[in-house]
């Protein structure tokens, strides 16, 4: 099969018939075999009751149905997990995302070599300051701290290799941060493609002001993740040396002091009217949770059943 298409949705009844005819008429179009995978996350419309009817329809749209809403995540991950196309397009059910940009970002994945591409809306059609100024801002952030050049990491319009998605696992609000992922497990030819962006046409945004808190938390989860996971006190332990060594060069700083007063003939001053005790004493404190911390997490990870579980991309033996 050449495409997968999966398109979480949750409460988008009235886009789904569109979506699914212009998905077909493309692949017809382009002679492409093709699946559609809808994934209804709980939704409390009608809109299982319309995937049903469209997979009775075409018997190249599948539903899968959650019983309750867990998020676009979960969705990603259960679609990922029932695609079976050689290249995976995700995109978002509420007509934003243009299904004609599909046979480009197929061309890129199959000719070009990408393992991942991701869409660029650089004209947004949404408002300016809950949405498209935060999404600079965010995006400018996510670039500097994880090296991926991508204008635009929470495009839902994506265009995966079947090999990349069956390689990383999404969870939580993962979904924001599936190029990180995809590098982190090797994958590291990801491209960009400019794409038309839509006004909403039917219903409202899914999506709060929670996920200008949710958002930052998540990144930082996800580096720790990919980079420390198998070694967590390669992260704790050096935090922990750090703030021992504050806590040392607190300490020598009281030292000084006090051999000074010595010297000096003033007494009467105690070392815990000092400042730099107080440092002293949490900068150590601090320094032994820490390294404890990394010494418990290199515990779990020793015994943890997928400590040698390693993405092999190619054998020269069966």
């Amino acid at each position: 099969m050449d495409i997968s298409v999966v398109v979480p949705l949750y409460n988008e009844e009235e886009s789904l018939p569109e979506l699914t005819f212009r998905i077909k008429k493309v692949m017809d179009k382009n002679k492409f075999s093709y699946e559609i995978l809808l994934i209804d996350d709980g939704s409390t419309d009608n809109s299982w009751d319309v995937v049903e009817k469209l997979s009775l329809e075409n018997r190249n749209i599948k539903g899968i149905k959650f019983r309750c809403n867990y998020g676009k995540s979960a969705a990603l991950y259960c679609g990922f997990g029932a695609a079976q196309g050689n290249v995976v397009i995700t995109m978002d059910a509420d007509l934003q995302d243009n299904p004609d940009e599909i046979p480009e970002l197929y061309r890129m994945i199959r000719e070009d070599g990408f393992d991942l591409v991701s869409g660029w809306k650089k004209k947004r059609y949404d408002p300016v300051l809950t949405k498209n100024l935060p999404s600079k801002l965010y995006n400018r952030t996510v670039r500097m701290m994880t090296g991926i050049k991508l204008h635009d990491m929470n495009c839902g319009l994506k265009a995966y290799r079947r090999q990349v998605v069956k390689s990383i696992e999404v969870y939580g609000e993962m979904h924001r941060y599936i190029p990180v992922l995809a590098k982190w497990a090797g994958y590291k030819k990801i491209g960009e493609k400019v794409v038309t962006h839509s006004e909403r046409k039917y219903g409202v945004t899914k999506f709060g002001l929670e996920r200008f808190l949710r958002g930052p938390l998540d990144l930082l989860s996800v580096m720790f993740i990919s980079r420390f996971v198998k070694r967590p006190m390669h992260f704790f332990g050096v935090l922990g040396v750090l703030m021992m060594l504050l806590g040392v060069a607190s300490t020598a700083v009281i030292a000084v002091q006090k051999i000074n007063q010595l010297k000096h003939g003033i007494t009467g001053n105690l070392i815990t009217d000092n400042p730099y005790f107080y440092t002293a004493l949490a900068a150590v404190i601090i320094g032994v949770q820490f390294f404890l911390a990394g010494f418990l997490g290199e515990l779990i990870s020793r015994n943890a059943a997928d400590r040698n579980k390693y993405q092999i991309d190619k054998k020269t033996f069966e």
